[in-house]
C-alpha cells in the first residue's frame, strides 16, 4: 500500500510505502509522479540506500532535488511508514 506524503508546486505527488522488511533491513519505497499531456513522469527510490529503481520524464536536476528532499525527510518517511501514513485529525 502507498500513502500520500506531499504535493509539490509542479503537481508532483509524493507517496511512500509501508515499512518493508527484507533481509533484516527496513526499507521504504518513495514514488514521485507528475501528470503530463502524454501521461505521467515518474520516479521511484528505495530508502535507506537512496537507490533509484526507475526514472522516467524527470530531468537529472529534478531527481537530484528529489534526493535532497529524501535526505532531509527520510526520518519522517520512516515514521509515517511505520504508522500507516500521516495521521491527520
Amino acid at each position: 500500500m502507498m500513502y500520500p506524503y506531499m504535493t509539490l508546486a509542479d503537481e508532483t505527488e509524493i507517496v511512500h510505502s509501508q515499512i518493508i522488511d527484507e533481509d533484516g533491513k527496513q526499507k521504504v519505497i518513495v514514488h514521485f509522479e507528475r501528470p503530463t499531456e502524454e501521461g505521467f513522469d515518474s520516479a521511484r527510490c528505495e530508502l535507506p540506500d537512496y537507490k533509484w529503481i526507475s526514472k522516467e520524464g524527470y530531468s537529472d536536476q529534478e531527481v537530484a532535488m528529489f534526493e535532497q528532499l529524501l535526505h532531509s525527510n527520510a526520518h519522517l518517511l520512516y515514521k509515517y511508514a511505520a504508522n500507516g501514513g500521516i495521521q491527520i485529525a
